[in-house]
């Protein structure tokens, strides 16, 4: 959030000198309230294309191995413009990178949800996949899945088979 402020202020700052320098230019036939609206204009720019690019800037420095399975739009009575053109402003995503696949059942695997929202640390949710019983489970507080496909410290729930998180568990490669 620092680097979002500093970076706001520099925007500012920066089209502010440049509507000075052309005040300079033009022999002051600009008024001088160009100086602090270029300003005003500068951090409000770069405060709205922070916004609206943070979702696929985030996205796009992930690995391939990491797939987003839900990028919910949100609009807010407080931001209206929300309305015309909704923001993303968290999402859920599937790490692969250090999933587990069982050596006695390859449909049981275990990885990591994250959820990644703005302005907040991004948690982890360690998860048990059951890739021929349409199904998963939170691996909380201990719990965990055994090669068998027993589950210790936690339950299954049936999600079937078109739950977002499940098919990333399980797509092969």
């Amino acid at each position: 959030m620092l680097m979002d402020f500093i970076a706001t202020a520099a925007s500012g700052v920066g089209l502010g000198a440049i509507m000075l320098v052309l005040r300079h230019l033009s022999r002051g036939s600009l008024p001088k309230w160009v100086v602090p609206a270029g300003a005003g204009i500068g951090m409000l720019g770069f405060a709205i294309w922070n916004e609206y690019t943070w979702f696929d800037r985030v996205t796009a420095s992930l690995p391939a191995e990491v797939i987003v399975v839900s990028a919910p739009q949100d609009r807010a009575i407080y931001r209206p413009w929300t309305y015309l053109a909704p923001l993303t402003t968290r999402f859920v995503a599937l790490d692969r990178t250090s999933m587990v696949i069982s050596q006695g059942n390859a449909d049981l695997r275990v990885a990591s949800a994250v959820v990644v929202q703005r302005w907040t640390a991004t948690q982890r949710v360690p998860m048990a996949f059951d890739c021929a019983g349409a199904r998963r489970a939170d691996l909380f507080e201990g719990a965990s899945l055994g090669d068998n496909g027993t589950l210790v410290g936690a339950q299954w729930r049936d999600v079937g088979p078109d739950d977002r998180l499940l098919r990333a568990a399980c797509q092969e490669g």
